[in-house]
């Protein structure tokens, strides 16, 4: 069983940036590849990033990519997502999640943990 909580949401200016944070519990966590996904209202979930238990490998959204960085701390069993060049479109609640496999993958099926969410808005 893995825990996941999210920090680091919050209301910024577009064209800002934030870091999100996601800590879990357990002493196997590189054994998980990690997502972000993100909600914004009235839509259904989405994929953001994903990264592998080792951290050797990244894959994006191409609504991200080039501003959006997953990252990992295996030491710490935290996992990032730094968000710079935020746009009003950035506007969700945004969820870690733990994969049942150590190589990333961008199927929410694939998931098999989840966090709580963040609320990140971005204004214009």
């Amino acid at each position: 069983q893995v825990q996941l909580v999210e920090s680091g949401g919050g209301l910024v200016q577009a064209g800002g940036s934030l870091r999100l944070s996601c800590a879990a519990s357990g002493r196997t966590f590189s054994r998980y590849a990690m997502g972000w996904f993100r909600q914004a209202p009235g839509k259904e979930r989405e994929f953001v990033a994903t990264i592998r238990g080792s951290g050797s490998t990244t894959y994006y959204a191409n609504s991200v990519k080039g501003r959006f960085t997953i990252s990992r701390d295996n030491a710490k069993n935290t996992v990032y997502l730094q968000m710079n060049s935020l746009k009003s479109e950035d506007t969700a609640v945004y969820y870690c999640a733990a994969a049942g496999t150590a190589v990333g993958v961008i199927t929410q099926s694939e998931y098999h943990y989840w966090g709580q969410g963040t609320q990140v808005t971005v204004s214009s």
